[in-house]
């Protein structure tokens, strides 16, 4: 899906979400996973790839665990400047509800074929990426697997078995606030600041 399919599934005069326009050049791509209170509590997972974020809904949220393999539905690009985006969705808005930028940071693509690196939005393209987040919560290298048919499939994301992963470890729910403004999806959606 392209930008615009994030653009004609808002109201700008209604939403605090950012329109989009930022560009961000020269520096290492991004991701963030946004934690987000909506019908169901979810945790989207996003990658700068060219000038949008590609994105997934992962419902039970990412695992350091490589035994654990989580559903990550495909959703519509977004901007880069919703990487920075923490508020309240108005009830009846596309996706409605309270969101925290739950872990960011940069990432490196490692998706390699025949000892090169593949392009990231290629390696997307043909259902199988890999890369290595550099984040406060999540490090270490992730994949991100589409199964089935390419416009049907279904995608997981699973950590990779490097020095990273820790099966004891459960960060979704011993970190659960923001690693921007260290609050809870409580605390933005009564609009205060943690002191």
């Amino acid at each position: 899906m392209s930008k615009s399919a994030y653009e004609t599934k808002r109201d700008f005069s209604r939403t605090p979400e950012p329109r989009g326009g930022r560009k961000r050049a020269g520096k290492a791509p991004r991701f963030v996973i946004q934690k987000h209170d909506a019908s169901t509590l979810h945790y989207d997972f996003r990658l700068e790839v060219g000038s949008v974020l590609k994105s997934w809904a992962v419902p039970r949220g990412p695992s350091t665990d490589p035994a654990d393999k989580r559903l990550a539905v495909p959703t519509e690009d977004h901007p880069l400047d919703y990487a920075d985006f923490e508020g309240v969705i108005p009830e009846g808005q596309y996706g409605g509800g309270t969101v925290l930028v739950w872990d960011c940071g940069p990432y490196e693509n490692i998706t390699e074929k025949h000892g090169r690196i593949v392009p990231l939005a290629k390696a997307l393209a043909d259902g199988h990426a890999l890369v290595r987040l550099k984040g406060e919560k999540l490090t270490g290298g992730y994949a991100l697997q589409r199964t089935g048919k390419k416009e049907n499939g279904r995608w997981l994301l699973v950590k990779l078995d490097d020095a990273a992963a820790d099966r004891r470890r459960n960060p979704v729910s011993t970190q659960p606030d923001s690693v921007l403004s260290g609050r809870s999806l409580q605390d933005i959606a009564a609009g205060e600041a943690k002191g």
